[in-house]
């Protein structure tokens, strides 16, 4: 599972650099947004397979960008990790279609098997969703495909 996409979203630069780093030496591919917008401008250009967002930013707020995130692109799988979250939060943003939500200072490797398996879940979802069109079932493989988003 070398070729997994992740980016990361944290306005804390230091943190995310470095978290980046450490990803990245797990042979993961991953690039960074240090606030909401910067999010969504780099998901529209190059859709990431596993986000890992952060809730408190400046600007846009960590739970609308889960929202946008779920609503126009339901195949990325997002992983909560913020220092600031409470388990209403948590609630919020599983109900939203939130993969996970970790809290920091979250161990490195619980981080990467997350990552790992929010990713084996779309690849799983999407061959499912291809088994059903290629059998002529479309709608139910778009309903597969969007099946976070309904949720």
């Amino acid at each position: 599972m070398k070729d997994i996409k992740v980016l990361l979203v944290d306005d804390e630069e230091a943190f995310v650099n470095t978290l980046a780093q450490r990803l990245k030496m797990r042979d993961l591919k991953v690039e960074t947004a240090y606030n909401g917008e910067q999010a969504l401008s780099y998901v529209k250009e190059k859709e990431p397979d596993v986000m890992v967002l952060d809730l408190k930013m400046p600007g846009l707020h960590g739970m609308d960008v889960l929202r946008k995130i779920r609503k126009a692109y339901p195949n990325i799988q997002v992983i909560v990790l913020t220092g600031h979250g409470t388990e209403k939060d948590e609630i919020e943003a599983k109900r939203l279609g939130g993969f996970d939500f970790l809290k920091k200072p979250a161990d490195i490797e619980t981080l990467v098997g997350k990552i790992r398996v929010a990713y084996k879940e779309k690849l799983e979802r999407a061959m499912t969703a291809v088994a059903f069109a290629e059998s002529g079932e479309f709608d139910t493989a778009r309903e597969i495909m969007n099946e976070e988003e309904n949720d």
